[in-house]
Protein backbone atom coordinates (compact mmCIF):
# COMPACT_ATOMS: atom_id res chain seq x y z
CA UNK A 1 0.00 0.00 0.00
CA UNK A 2 1.36 3.43 -0.96
CA UNK A 3 1.72 5.90 1.86
CA UNK A 4 2.27 9.62 1.53
CA UNK A 5 5.06 11.17 3.60
CA UNK A 6 2.67 12.55 6.19
CA UNK A 7 1.02 9.14 6.57
CA UNK A 8 4.43 7.55 7.11
CA UNK A 9 5.29 10.14 9.74
CA UNK A 10 1.89 9.74 11.38
CA UNK A 11 2.34 5.98 11.42
CA UNK A 12 5.39 6.51 13.59
CA UNK A 13 3.02 6.99 16.51
CA UNK A 14 1.85 3.40 16.13
CA UNK A 15 5.38 2.05 15.95
CA UNK A 16 6.62 3.69 19.13
CA UNK A 17 3.86 2.74 21.54
CA UNK A 18 6.36 1.21 23.94
CA UNK A 19 7.81 4.70 24.53
CA UNK A 20 4.42 6.27 25.22
CA UNK A 21 4.01 8.31 28.39
CA UNK A 22 1.72 7.15 31.16
CA UNK A 23 -0.53 10.16 30.59
CA UNK A 24 -1.05 9.17 26.97
CA UNK A 25 -1.76 5.56 27.93
CA UNK A 26 -4.39 6.71 30.41
CA UNK A 27 -6.02 8.92 27.77
CA UNK A 28 -6.15 6.02 25.33
CA UNK A 29 -7.75 3.76 27.94
CA UNK A 30 -10.35 6.44 28.62
CA UNK A 31 -11.14 6.67 24.89
CA UNK A 32 -12.13 3.01 24.98
CA UNK A 33 -15.11 3.95 27.17
CA UNK A 34 -16.58 6.35 24.60
CA UNK A 35 -19.85 5.46 22.88
CA UNK A 36 -19.53 5.22 19.07
CA UNK A 37 -21.23 7.94 17.05
CA UNK A 38 -24.42 7.23 15.15
CA UNK A 39 -23.27 7.02 11.55
CA UNK A 40 -25.18 7.54 8.28
CA UNK A 41 -25.90 4.42 6.21
CA UNK A 42 -23.34 3.17 3.69
CA UNK A 43 -23.64 3.92 0.00
CA UNK A 44 -26.37 1.71 -1.41
CA UNK A 45 -27.31 0.02 -4.65
CA UNK A 46 -29.55 2.85 -5.93
CA UNK A 47 -26.76 5.37 -5.44
CA UNK A 48 -24.30 3.23 -7.42
CA UNK A 49 -26.80 2.65 -10.20
CA UNK A 50 -27.23 6.42 -10.47
CA UNK A 51 -23.44 6.75 -10.72
CA UNK A 52 -23.35 4.25 -13.56
CA UNK A 53 -26.10 6.14 -15.37
CA UNK A 54 -24.12 9.35 -15.00
CA UNK A 55 -20.95 7.63 -16.23
CA UNK A 56 -22.75 6.29 -19.31
CA UNK A 57 -24.09 9.75 -20.11
CA UNK A 58 -20.61 11.25 -19.83
CA UNK A 59 -19.12 8.48 -21.99
CA UNK A 60 -21.64 9.15 -24.72
CA UNK A 61 -21.04 12.90 -24.50
CA UNK A 62 -17.28 12.40 -24.80
CA UNK A 63 -17.28 9.67 -27.47
CA UNK A 64 -15.86 7.04 -25.13
CA UNK A 65 -17.04 3.49 -25.72
CA UNK A 66 -16.05 2.09 -22.32
CA UNK A 67 -13.86 2.84 -19.34
CA UNK A 68 -11.50 0.51 -17.51
CA UNK A 69 -11.14 0.96 -13.75
CA UNK A 70 -8.76 -1.19 -11.73
CA UNK A 71 -8.95 -1.83 -7.99
CA UNK A 72 -8.97 1.24 -5.81
CA UNK A 73 -11.42 3.97 -4.78
CA UNK A 74 -12.93 4.39 -8.25
CA UNK A 75 -13.72 0.67 -8.47
CA UNK A 76 -15.44 0.90 -5.08
CA UNK A 77 -17.23 4.07 -6.19
CA UNK A 78 -18.85 2.49 -9.22
CA UNK A 79 -19.22 -1.16 -8.21
CA UNK A 80 -18.87 -1.49 -4.43
CA UNK A 81 -15.91 -3.86 -4.88
CA UNK A 82 -13.25 -2.99 -2.29
CA UNK A 83 -10.01 -4.59 -3.36
CA UNK A 84 -6.32 -3.87 -2.91
CA UNK A 85 -3.92 -3.63 -5.82
CA UNK A 86 -1.40 -6.36 -6.53
CA UNK A 87 0.27 -7.83 -9.59
CA UNK A 88 -3.00 -9.71 -10.22
CA UNK A 89 -5.53 -7.53 -12.00
CA UNK A 90 -8.96 -7.00 -10.51
CA UNK A 91 -11.00 -4.32 -12.25
CA UNK A 92 -14.16 -3.32 -14.04
CA UNK A 93 -15.00 -2.55 -17.63
CA UNK A 94 -17.94 -0.16 -17.77
CA UNK A 95 -19.38 0.26 -21.29
CA UNK A 96 -21.38 3.23 -22.50
CA UNK A 97 -24.36 0.89 -22.93
CA UNK A 98 -25.18 -2.27 -21.00
CA UNK A 99 -23.92 -3.74 -17.75
CA UNK A 100 -20.26 -3.75 -16.68
CA UNK A 101 -18.08 -6.77 -16.15
CA UNK A 102 -15.70 -7.44 -13.28
CA UNK A 103 -12.42 -9.17 -14.14
CA UNK A 104 -10.63 -10.96 -11.29
CA UNK A 105 -8.53 -14.07 -10.64
CA UNK A 106 -10.56 -17.29 -10.48
CA UNK A 107 -9.68 -17.98 -6.86
CA UNK A 108 -10.70 -14.46 -5.81
CA UNK A 109 -14.21 -14.60 -7.25
CA UNK A 110 -16.09 -15.44 -4.01
CA UNK A 111 -14.32 -12.66 -2.10
CA UNK A 112 -14.87 -10.09 -4.84
CA UNK A 113 -18.55 -10.97 -5.15
CA UNK A 114 -19.10 -10.30 -1.43
CA UNK A 115 -18.94 -6.53 -1.91
CA UNK A 116 -20.24 -6.27 -5.49
CA UNK A 117 -23.11 -3.81 -5.33
CA UNK A 118 -24.34 -3.59 -8.94
CA UNK A 119 -25.52 -5.96 -11.67
CA UNK A 120 -22.30 -7.16 -13.32
CA UNK A 121 -20.96 -10.37 -14.78
CA UNK A 122 -17.80 -11.60 -13.06
CA UNK A 123 -15.28 -13.01 -15.51
CA UNK A 124 -12.31 -14.85 -14.08
CA UNK A 125 -8.85 -15.74 -15.26
CA UNK A 126 -6.47 -18.46 -14.11
CA UNK A 127 -2.84 -17.94 -13.19
CA UNK A 128 -1.59 -19.06 -16.63
CA UNK A 129 -4.02 -16.80 -18.52
CA UNK A 130 -3.91 -13.16 -19.63
CA UNK A 131 -6.58 -11.02 -17.89
CA UNK A 132 -6.39 -8.34 -20.58
CA UNK A 133 -7.62 -10.92 -23.09
CA UNK A 134 -10.86 -11.12 -21.10
CA UNK A 135 -11.19 -7.36 -21.39
CA UNK A 136 -10.34 -7.39 -25.11
CA UNK A 137 -12.87 -10.16 -25.73
CA UNK A 138 -15.59 -8.24 -23.88
CA UNK A 139 -14.90 -5.08 -25.85
CA UNK A 140 -15.06 -7.07 -29.06
CA UNK A 141 -18.39 -8.61 -28.05
CA UNK A 142 -19.81 -5.13 -27.48
CA UNK A 143 -18.54 -3.85 -30.84
CA UNK A 144 -15.94 -1.66 -29.17
CA UNK A 145 -12.82 -3.20 -30.67
CA UNK A 146 -11.81 0.07 -32.33
CA UNK A 147 -13.60 2.46 -29.96
CA UNK A 148 -12.07 5.05 -27.70
CA UNK A 149 -11.40 3.28 -24.39
CA UNK A 150 -11.02 5.45 -21.30
CA UNK A 151 -8.37 4.61 -18.69
CA UNK A 152 -8.94 5.74 -15.11
CA UNK A 153 -6.02 8.04 -14.36
CA UNK A 154 -4.48 5.86 -11.64
CA UNK A 155 -4.53 2.65 -13.71
CA UNK A 156 -1.07 1.13 -13.98
CA UNK A 157 0.80 1.14 -17.27
CA UNK A 158 0.77 -2.64 -17.71
CA UNK A 159 -2.99 -2.48 -18.30
CA UNK A 160 -2.58 -0.08 -21.22
CA UNK A 161 0.43 -1.95 -22.60
CA UNK A 162 -1.11 -5.40 -22.49
CA UNK A 163 -4.52 -4.23 -23.72
CA UNK A 164 -2.70 -2.87 -26.76
CA UNK A 165 -1.15 -6.27 -27.34
CA UNK A 166 -4.54 -7.99 -27.14
CA UNK A 167 -6.55 -5.35 -29.01
CA UNK A 168 -4.26 -3.23 -31.24
CA UNK A 169 -7.22 -1.41 -32.80
CA UNK A 170 -8.39 0.08 -29.47
CA UNK A 171 -7.76 3.79 -28.99
CA UNK A 172 -6.81 4.48 -25.37
CA UNK A 173 -7.82 7.89 -23.97
CA UNK A 174 -8.16 9.44 -20.53
CA UNK A 175 -11.28 8.51 -18.55
CA UNK A 176 -11.07 11.77 -16.60
CA UNK A 177 -14.13 13.32 -18.28
CA UNK A 178 -16.12 10.37 -16.93
CA UNK A 179 -14.51 9.42 -13.63
CA UNK A 180 -13.75 12.95 -12.50
CA UNK A 181 -17.07 14.09 -13.90
CA UNK A 182 -18.77 11.66 -11.50
CA UNK A 183 -16.53 11.57 -8.43
CA UNK A 184 -15.89 15.31 -8.14
CA UNK A 185 -19.59 16.01 -7.62
CA UNK A 186 -20.66 14.54 -4.29
CA UNK A 187 -24.27 13.61 -3.61
CA UNK A 188 -26.20 14.05 -0.37
CA UNK A 189 -25.33 10.54 0.94
CA UNK A 190 -21.64 11.20 0.31
CA UNK A 191 -21.80 14.61 1.99
CA UNK A 192 -23.47 13.02 5.02
CA UNK A 193 -20.65 10.49 5.41
CA UNK A 194 -18.00 13.19 5.09
CA UNK A 195 -19.83 15.28 7.67
CA UNK A 196 -19.85 12.35 10.08
CA UNK A 197 -16.12 11.78 9.57
CA UNK A 198 -15.45 15.47 10.16
CA UNK A 199 -17.58 15.60 13.31
CA UNK A 200 -15.90 12.70 15.04
CA UNK A 201 -12.46 13.98 14.05
CA UNK A 202 -13.16 17.43 15.47
CA UNK A 203 -14.57 15.94 18.67
CA UNK A 204 -11.38 13.93 19.10
CA UNK A 205 -9.18 17.00 18.54
CA UNK A 206 -11.14 18.85 21.22
CA UNK A 207 -10.70 15.97 23.65
CA UNK A 208 -6.98 15.56 23.02
CA UNK A 209 -6.36 19.31 23.19
CA UNK A 210 -7.67 19.30 26.74
CA UNK A 211 -5.27 16.49 27.68
CA UNK A 212 -2.00 17.88 26.32
CA UNK A 213 0.81 17.83 28.86
CA UNK A 214 4.36 19.12 28.79
CA UNK A 215 6.78 16.43 27.66
CA UNK A 216 4.30 14.53 25.49
CA UNK A 217 5.73 13.37 22.16
CA UNK A 218 4.20 13.26 18.67
CA UNK A 219 3.77 9.50 19.19
CA UNK A 220 1.76 10.14 22.36
CA UNK A 221 -0.55 12.65 20.71
CA UNK A 222 -0.95 10.62 17.51
CA UNK A 223 -1.90 7.52 19.47
CA UNK A 224 -4.45 9.48 21.51
CA UNK A 225 -5.97 10.92 18.34
CA UNK A 226 -6.16 7.56 16.59
CA UNK A 227 -7.70 5.82 19.62
CA UNK A 228 -10.29 8.57 20.01
CA UNK A 229 -11.37 8.49 16.37
CA UNK A 230 -11.71 4.70 16.38
CA UNK A 231 -13.71 4.79 19.63
CA UNK A 232 -16.11 7.29 18.05
CA UNK A 233 -16.68 5.08 15.00
CA UNK A 234 -13.98 6.15 12.55
CA UNK A 235 -11.73 3.77 10.65
CA UNK A 236 -8.24 4.11 9.17
CA UNK A 237 -7.34 7.02 11.46
CA UNK A 238 -4.12 8.96 11.06
CA UNK A 239 -2.58 11.93 12.84
CA UNK A 240 0.48 13.95 11.91
CA UNK A 241 1.72 15.84 14.98
CA UNK A 242 4.35 18.57 14.61
CA UNK A 243 5.83 20.32 17.63
CA UNK A 244 7.82 23.54 17.82
CA UNK A 245 10.10 24.15 14.85
CA UNK A 246 8.87 20.96 13.14
CA UNK A 247 5.58 22.77 12.47
CA UNK A 248 7.47 25.02 10.04
CA UNK A 249 7.76 22.07 7.65
CA UNK A 250 4.31 21.03 6.34
CA UNK A 251 4.98 17.29 6.55
CA UNK A 252 7.27 17.42 9.52
CA UNK A 253 10.69 16.39 10.69
CA UNK A 254 12.22 13.18 11.98
CA UNK A 255 13.98 15.01 14.81
CA UNK A 256 12.98 14.30 18.42
CA UNK A 257 10.14 16.54 19.58
CA UNK A 258 8.13 17.05 22.75
CA UNK A 259 5.53 19.50 24.00
CA UNK A 260 7.21 22.57 25.51
CA UNK A 261 5.96 25.78 27.06
CA UNK A 262 5.13 28.57 24.59
CA UNK A 263 5.73 26.32 21.59
CA UNK A 264 3.42 25.38 18.77
CA UNK A 265 1.46 22.10 18.64
CA UNK A 266 0.16 21.34 15.13
CA UNK A 267 -2.21 18.38 14.65
CA UNK A 268 -3.16 17.40 11.08
CA UNK A 269 -5.55 14.48 11.28
CA UNK A 270 -8.46 12.56 9.84
CA UNK A 271 -10.19 9.23 9.40
CA UNK A 272 -12.71 7.42 7.25
CA UNK A 273 -16.43 6.78 7.72
CA UNK A 274 -17.75 4.09 5.38
CA UNK A 275 -15.06 4.97 2.85
CA UNK A 276 -15.29 8.78 3.04
CA UNK A 277 -12.57 10.97 4.49
CA UNK A 278 -12.04 13.84 6.89
CA UNK A 279 -9.00 16.12 7.08
CA UNK A 280 -8.68 18.78 9.77
CA UNK A 281 -5.68 20.69 11.10
CA UNK A 282 -5.49 22.68 14.31
CA UNK A 283 -2.56 24.64 15.70
CA UNK A 284 -2.33 25.53 19.38
CA UNK A 285 0.30 27.10 21.57
CA UNK A 286 1.01 25.18 24.77
CA UNK A 287 1.14 27.86 27.43
CA UNK A 288 1.43 31.56 26.64
CA UNK A 289 1.82 32.41 22.94
CA UNK A 290 4.42 34.90 21.78
CA UNK A 291 3.36 38.02 19.90
CA UNK A 292 4.71 36.54 16.66
CA UNK A 293 2.83 33.25 17.12
CA UNK A 294 -0.40 35.13 17.75
CA UNK A 295 0.14 37.39 14.73
CA UNK A 296 0.75 34.47 12.35
CA UNK A 297 -2.14 32.43 13.79
CA UNK A 298 -4.49 35.38 13.20
CA UNK A 299 -3.17 35.80 9.65
CA UNK A 300 -3.83 32.16 8.82
CA UNK A 301 -7.33 32.42 10.29
CA UNK A 302 -7.86 35.44 8.05
CA UNK A 303 -6.44 33.48 5.10
CA UNK A 304 -9.09 30.80 5.56
CA UNK A 305 -11.82 33.43 5.41
CA UNK A 306 -10.30 35.00 2.29
CA UNK A 307 -10.29 31.57 0.63
CA UNK A 308 -13.88 30.96 1.70
CA UNK A 309 -15.02 34.29 0.25
CA UNK A 310 -13.25 33.55 -3.04
CA UNK A 311 -14.90 30.12 -3.45
CA UNK A 312 -17.71 31.30 -5.73
CA UNK A 313 -19.76 29.07 -8.00
CA UNK A 314 -18.36 29.17 -11.51
CA UNK A 315 -15.02 30.64 -10.45
CA UNK A 316 -11.86 28.75 -11.46
CA UNK A 317 -10.63 26.57 -8.59
CA UNK A 318 -7.24 28.23 -8.88
CA UNK A 319 -8.70 31.66 -8.15
CA UNK A 320 -9.15 30.65 -4.50
CA UNK A 321 -5.40 30.07 -4.17
CA UNK A 322 -4.69 33.31 -6.00
CA UNK A 323 -6.85 35.33 -3.61
CA UNK A 324 -5.03 33.98 -0.56
CA UNK A 325 -1.61 34.49 -2.11
CA UNK A 326 -2.38 38.12 -3.00
CA UNK A 327 -3.25 38.84 0.63
CA UNK A 328 -0.19 37.01 1.96
CA UNK A 329 2.11 38.89 -0.40
CA UNK A 330 0.59 42.18 0.79
CA UNK A 331 1.53 41.11 4.34
CA UNK A 332 5.14 40.51 3.33
CA UNK A 333 5.12 36.75 2.65
CA UNK A 334 6.26 34.97 -0.49
CA UNK A 335 6.03 36.02 -3.26
CA UNK A 336 4.22 33.06 -4.73
CA UNK A 337 5.21 29.80 -3.06
CA UNK A 338 8.43 31.13 -1.51
CA UNK A 339 9.11 31.03 2.22
CA UNK A 340 8.39 32.44 4.69
CA UNK A 341 4.81 32.13 3.56
CA UNK A 342 2.52 29.53 2.00
CA UNK A 343 4.62 26.92 0.19
CA UNK A 344 1.78 24.55 -0.76
CA UNK A 345 -1.61 24.88 -2.45
CA UNK A 346 -4.48 26.44 -0.53
CA UNK A 347 -6.53 23.24 -0.70
CA UNK A 348 -7.09 19.85 -2.25
CA UNK A 349 -10.10 17.87 -3.34
CA UNK A 350 -11.39 15.31 -0.85
CA UNK A 351 -13.93 12.51 -0.82
CA UNK A 352 -13.21 8.79 -0.90
CA UNK A 353 -9.54 9.77 -0.89
CA UNK A 354 -7.92 12.31 1.39
CA UNK A 355 -6.40 13.97 -1.67
CA UNK A 356 -8.27 13.77 -4.96
CA UNK A 357 -8.87 16.04 -7.97
CA UNK A 358 -9.12 18.93 -8.31
CA UNK A 359 -6.98 21.26 -6.18
CA UNK A 360 -7.25 24.87 -5.09
CA UNK A 361 -3.94 25.72 -6.73
CA UNK A 362 -2.71 28.47 -9.04
CA UNK A 363 -3.61 27.74 -12.65
CA UNK A 364 -6.40 25.22 -12.00
CA UNK A 365 -9.17 26.28 -14.39
CA UNK A 366 -11.91 23.82 -13.37
CA UNK A 367 -14.96 25.90 -12.39
CA UNK A 368 -16.35 25.42 -8.90
CA UNK A 369 -19.70 23.64 -8.91
CA UNK A 370 -22.22 22.35 -6.34
CA UNK A 371 -21.10 19.06 -4.81
CA UNK A 372 -17.36 19.70 -5.07
CA UNK A 373 -15.45 19.21 -1.80
CA UNK A 374 -12.15 20.76 -0.77
CA UNK A 375 -9.83 21.44 2.11
CA UNK A 376 -9.13 25.09 3.02
CA UNK A 377 -5.64 25.21 4.57
CA UNK A 378 -3.62 28.33 3.77
CA UNK A 379 -0.83 27.74 6.29
CA UNK A 380 2.06 30.10 6.95
CA UNK A 381 5.50 28.61 7.60
CA UNK A 382 8.56 30.35 9.06
CA UNK A 383 11.57 28.02 8.60
CA UNK A 384 13.70 27.73 11.72
CA UNK A 385 10.86 29.07 13.90
CA UNK A 386 7.38 27.52 13.62
CA UNK A 387 4.42 27.10 11.30
CA UNK A 388 0.69 27.61 11.66
CA UNK A 389 -1.87 25.55 9.75
CA UNK A 390 -5.62 25.66 10.19
CA UNK A 391 -7.48 23.30 7.90
CA UNK A 392 -11.20 22.84 7.47
CA UNK A 393 -13.02 21.16 4.61
CA UNK A 394 -16.06 22.50 2.80
CA UNK A 395 -18.45 21.55 0.04
CA UNK A 396 -19.92 23.77 -2.62
CA UNK A 397 -23.71 24.26 -2.52
CA UNK A 398 -26.03 26.27 -4.79
CA UNK A 399 -25.64 29.06 -2.20
CA UNK A 400 -21.82 28.85 -2.09
CA UNK A 401 -19.34 27.09 0.19
CA UNK A 402 -20.51 25.30 3.35
CA UNK A 403 -18.08 24.16 6.04
CA UNK A 404 -17.87 20.58 7.24
CA UNK A 405 -16.04 22.02 10.26
CA UNK A 406 -16.21 25.72 11.08
CA UNK A 407 -12.76 27.26 11.66
CA UNK A 408 -11.78 28.52 15.11
CA UNK A 409 -11.68 32.26 15.71
CA UNK A 410 -8.86 32.68 18.20
CA UNK A 411 -5.96 30.97 19.98
CA UNK A 412 -8.04 31.13 23.15
CA UNK A 413 -10.81 29.08 21.52
CA UNK A 414 -8.84 27.04 18.97
CA UNK A 415 -11.19 24.15 18.15
CA UNK A 416 -14.06 25.56 16.08
CA UNK A 417 -17.30 23.65 15.67
CA UNK A 418 -19.19 21.31 13.39
CA UNK A 419 -20.63 22.74 10.20
CA UNK A 420 -23.66 20.45 10.38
Amino acid sequence: MHLHRRELLAAGGLLTGAAMTGLARAAIQAAGELKPSTLPPPIGRDERLARLARARSLMQANDIGAIIVESGPSLDYFTGVRWGRSERLTGAVIPATGDPIIVTPFFERPSVEESLGIPAEVRTWNEDEEPLKLIADFLGERGLGSARIGMEETNRYFIIDRLGQQLPSARVVSANPVVRGCRMIKTAPEIALMQAASDLTLATIADVHGKLKEGMTPADISAMMEAGMVARGGTNPWALVLLGEAAAYPHGSGKAQSVKRSEVVLIDTGCSVRGYQSDISRTFVFGTPTAEQRKVWDQVARGQQIANAAAKLGAPAGSVDDAVRRAYESWGYGPGYKLPGLSHRTGHGIGMEGHEPVNLVHGEATPLAPGMCFSNEPGIYLPGKFGIRLEDCFHMTPAGPKWFSVPPKSLEDPIGRSGA
